[in-house]
């Protein structure tokens, strides 16, 4: 006589496999059966058994001695289907909304690519002076709020920001400090730098392994944004990126 499984016992086992997958970290990729009972609530026969039917369906490989654990080939084919079904612009639009109305001026959003970065979103502030971009707008991200922001967080610091600008062939004309410091704070911020009279403040979002992927943007003049409007802006910048960042499936969002 087969075996009667109890109501919300498989709902259970779901929950279980899904804590171990979510245990896994783009920093914490390979991780041993040790590793992995500190940071789930079960028990080493039930981990055993919960990784033996994932790695058997492919969501988890294993090598090595002791033996490592990472995500399989069945996570990678589940996260392509998943942004090839994204929208950027689309999951974009509610923050973006968000920061025009709270701030009355230009937001834009802007794609890392290369060592460019590429405008593919804008939302042009209502009021009779101010400043566009356009989508379809391209600049380096050496340069510019919205580039910096990009540049602070490429890699773990100076020497990785330096390295992926030479391979691109761009020249980083500010000091090493002004970077750490847009990272530190969150936001980039310029004044009269790409066009006279403009003032941008930009923040970087993350996508799902982490990585940055470009940068959010609020653009307009200086007459209307003297240095405490900057500030309160910045921190409003640097929340909306972030909550772009979680829609994203980052999991490195502040």
């Amino acid at each position: 006589m087969a075996e009667t499984e109890k109501p919300g016992e498989s709902v259970r086992a779901v929950d279980r496999a899904l804590e171990i997958l979510l245990a896994f970290t783009a920093t914490d990729y390979e991780l041993t059966v040790g590793q992995l009972l500190k940071r789930v609530d079960l028990s080493r026969p039930t981990l055993y058994r919960l990784l033996y039917t994932l790695e058997q369906c492919g969501f988890v490989v294993s090598e090595g001695d002791p033996q490592k654990f990472r995500l399989g080939p069945a996570v990678g084919q589940l996260a392509h289907v998943w942004t090839s079904s994204l929208d950027l612009s689309a999951l974009a639009a509610p923050p973006m909304q968000r920061l025009r109305e709270q701030t009355g001026e230009t937001v834009a959003l802007f794609l890392l690519q290369g060592g460019d970065r590429l405008c593919i979103a804008e939302l042009p502030s209502p009021q009779p002076l101010s400043f566009k971009r356009g989508i379809g707008y391209r600049e380096r991200i050496s340069v510019g709020a919205s580039g910096r922001a990009i540049l602070a967080n490429i890699g773990q610091g100076d020497e990785d920001r330096r390295r992926y600008a030479a391979e691109r062939g761009l020249d980083i004309a500010r000091p090493a400090e002004d970077l750490d410091m847009v990272k530190r704070r969150g936001y980039a911020v310029s004044r009269d730098e790409l066009i006279q009279g403009a003032v941008a403040i930009a923040a970087p979002f993350f996508d799902r392994s982490g990585q940055v992927a470009g940068s959010l943007g609020v653009f307009g003049p200086g007459a209307r944004l003297p240095a405490d409007r900057i500030e309160e802006f910045g921190e409003m910048v640097v929340r909306e990126a972030a909550e772009l960042s979680r829609t994203l499936g980052s999991r490195t969002a502040p």
